[in-house]
């Protein structure tokens, strides 16, 4: 699996070098699936954020 690896390391590196902007970008993803659903499922939504930035280490941000 080394494409995978490759890919998972580069993900990773650009996690810790860039925190701020994956952030943003998890948000902005966010705000476009709220639009998306009417806001319907924005309880959920942030949910899942949440979960992502944990999992990512993005907690403070």
């Amino acid at each position: 699996m080394g494409f995978l690896d490759d890919a998972l390391d580069k993900a990773k590196d650009a996690i810790a070098d860039h925190p701020d902007q994956v952030s943003e970008a998890l948000d902005k993803a966010g705000e476009f699936a709220s639009d998306k659903t009417g806001g319907k499922f924005d309880g959920q939504i942030e949910g899942g954020l949440d979960k992502a930035k944990d999992a990512l280490g993005l907690d403070g941000r």
